[in-house]
Parts: C-alpha cells; sequence; structure tokens
C-alpha cells in the first residue's frame, strides 16, 4: 500500500465535512475542497481573500470525468492532454454540474487532469473535482515549497495534507490554455 492512503482518508473526511485542505498537487502546494460545495468554496474566497469575479482551477482525476462538468468539449482537447508533457490547465466553454462560485461569468470553467497519484487518489475517492488554488493570498507570489507557505494560510486550513512537506523540488503552476468550442486555442499562461 502506498504510505500517502491514510492521508487520502483523512483530507476525504474534511472535505465531506465542508472542509478545506493544504495539499500538494502536481505542480505547486494547493488550497482545495470538493469543488462541488458552495460553502466550502466560500471559505476559500474569504481565506484568500480573493475577489469572487476570479475563478479557481478544478482537478480531475481522469479525463473521462470531463463529461461531468463541460456541456462540449472539443476534439483538439483530447490530444493536448494525453500529449502534454507538463501540467496543462484548459478553460472550456460551457461548465455544467458545478456551483455558480467556480464558473466564470461568460460560462466557462478551466480544468487540469492531475497525473499526482497523491489527487488522484482523493479526488476517486471524493467522486467529485477538487479545487485548486495556490497557497498564497491573493496577489501574493504563490509558493514554490511547503516551508514558503505563509502561516497565516497554514492555521486557516481545516487540514494540512502531510505528504511531501519536506520536497526541495521547484515547481511553478500549470500552463493555461482556453479552448472554445470552435476550437481556438489561446494561451493564458504557458
Amino acid at each position: 500500500m502506498k504510505e500517502y492512503l491514510d492521508e487520502v482518508k483523512k483530507a476525504l473526511t474534511i472535505l465531506k465535512n465542508n472542509g478545506i485542505i493544504l495539499y500538494p498537487t502536481d505542480t505547486i502546494w494547493g488550497i482545495g475542497c470538493d469543488a462541488t460545495n458552495s460553502e466550502a468554496i466560500k471559505k476559500i474566497f474569504t481565506l484568500k481573500k480573493r475577489e469572487l469575479e476570479k475563478n479557481f482551477i478544478l482537478l480531475l482525476d481522469h479525463e473521462s470525468r470531463l463529461y461531468s462538468y463541460v456541456k462540449e468539449i472539443p476534439e483538439q482537447a483530447w490530444a493536448l492532454i494525453e500529449f502534454s508533457e507538463k501540467p496543462l490547465t484548459i478553460i472550456y466553454d460551457g461548465a455544467i454540474n458545478l456551483p455558480p462560485e467556480v464558473i466564470s461569468a461568460d460560462g466557462s470553467i478551466a480544468i487540469r487532469i492531475t497525473r499526482d497519484e497523491f489527487c488522484q487518489n482523493l479526488i476517486g475517492a471524493l467522486r467529485k473535482p477538487l479545487i485548486s488554488t495556490s497557497a498564497n493570498f491573493s496577489g501574493e507570489q504563490a509558493p514554490s515549497s511547503f516551508d514558503e507557505i505563509d502561516e497565516g494560510i497554514i492555521k486557516s486550513v481545516d487540514y494540512i495534507v502531510n505528504w511531501r512537506q519536506t520536497e526541495k523540488i521547484i515547481t511553478k503552476p500549470s500552463t493555461i490554455i482556453s479552448l472554445r468550442s470552435g476550437g481556438q486555442i489561446k494561451f493564458i499562461r504557458r
């Protein structure tokens, strides 16, 4: 058994009880919650001191789950997901089955299919997407490792995942592209 599975269970309990967690992702450390839980999502907006108009990235464990949250998936998405060498977040038109707090004013949603085993296991157990937002206050630099996370963030979450906290690997946020229904691709962050 993987040693992180106990942490998956602990984080899952928090997520199922409207809680927010601090957790390692396939990019940087993130603040997260059940992406279908409006109450928990509002807690993250408050914690980060983030404007309500700024949306979050959702993490899914497998591309087949996109059908549950995106009305129509452009054909190019499959190749982009399959062949991307680094973490890739895609903004899709036509978000469905999600609370208004995570859907952009234009109806779009940002989703990343995570390749991180811990995140995949947690999302699989939750059976819902996770919010993934950098572990910093809005407007501040995103931490590249756990020890760079502001103490105010650490004290404000409901649970801190005890996994990969000592890693010193240089990480950075995912690439973000906008993939519109008509097939237009636009880089938002490289």
